[in-house]
């Protein structure tokens, strides 16, 4: 037993997820599902973390050149359009938007030729990712 190391920050990190998993409204197999992804690649990890202490994106991951803060922008962008607001108002629930960013990029490094297609022509009006 003397052997054994515990990361600290993955316990905490998986804390916060499920807290904000439950916050954003999200099922348990959400979450799950994210952290089994999420814990496994070390630079989306370490942004996790960041975004945890901070409350902001630190971006230095990239993805065929899209950065987390280029997916958070497109997700408020389908918000506003899909609420009619034209601005990010209060009920827009930014820890949602934010768990919703990192699955984007999981899914845009599994599947780069869709993603990036529509990051770069934008989404048919009636069509989500």
């Amino acid at each position: 037993m003397a052997n054994i190391v515990l990361d600290g920050r993955k316990i905490k990190a998986l804390e916060v997820l499920k807290a904000w998993g439950v916050y954003a409204g999200k099922t348990e197999a959400y979450v799950n599902a994210l952290w089994d992804e999420l814990v496994f690649d070390e630079a989306l990890f370490a942004e996790f973390l960041y975004y945890i202490d901070h409350h902001e994106l630190l971006d230095q991951y990239k993805c065929h050149g899209f950065s987390l803060t280029d997916l958070y922008v497109v997700r408020l962008k389908d918000f506003n359009i899909r609420s009619d607001y034209g601005k990010n108002t209060s009920d827009c629930n930014k820890e949602a938007m934010v768990l919703e960013t990192f699955v984007e990029m999981l899914r845009l490094k599994r599947d780069p030729d869709h993603f990036i297609k529509v990051l770069e022509e934008g989404r048919d009006q009636d069509r989500l990712w």
